[in-house]
């Protein structure tokens, strides 16, 4: 049974995202689940800390008086890109690719550009395009090269290349 949640705004394999105002969001975490949200918070830091392509993380929430804990972040807007001339979206996929380049050379990777077959959502639901550009949510299985060993590493920013090139073929049509 699907829980109803006030103010959703997306619903994942494994949590939900609630707006909280008007610049903030919360992305829900059961308390087993808690390790998993602190992994994330940790990942997001990082890669807030090379540029802006991640949405920002702002604070965890842990409140005794509810069941889940929350990871903070800003809150984006989405735009939809089809109604843009495609000379201003190469643009905004030129700096998109540029960044995720310097996430890799810092040696983190997203490993979610295009959503896995089975997943709720639609196949890019985690590139969204926002007043500022292109930007990435959702780092849940994303990578830092200090947790993989080189190979594997460089094998995961290869298939995000692979993913980058599908996203500008859709992004660009």
């Amino acid at each position: 049974m699907k829980i109803s949640y006030p103010k959703l705004l997306s619903r994942g394999f494994n949590n939900v995202v609630v707006a909280l105002s008007d610049w903030e969001v919360g992305k829900l975490f059961e308390p087993a689940e808690e390790g998993a949200m602190l992994a994330e918070a940790e990942k997001m830091q990082y890669a807030n800390g090379v540029n802006d392509l991640v949405v920002n993380f702002c604070r965890l929430d842990f409140k005794i008086s509810s069941p889940q804990s929350m990871l903070v972040m800003e809150r984006l807007y989405p735009l939809e890109f089809k109604e843009f001339e495609l000379e201003r979206r190469q643009l905004w996929f030129e700096v998109f690719e540029y960044e995720i380049r310097q996430l890799h050379q810092a040696g983190f990777v997203h490993r979610d550009l295009l959503r896995f077959e089975f997943s709720i959502g639609l196949v890019f639901d985690n590139i969204l395009l926002t007043e500022k550009g292109l930007r990435l949510v959702d780092v849940g299985i994303s990578s830092i090269i200090q947790g993989a060993n080189n190979r594997i590493f460089q094998s995961m920013v290869q298939k995000e290349l692979d993913e980058l090139a599908q996203f500008k073929d859709f992004f660009l049509k």
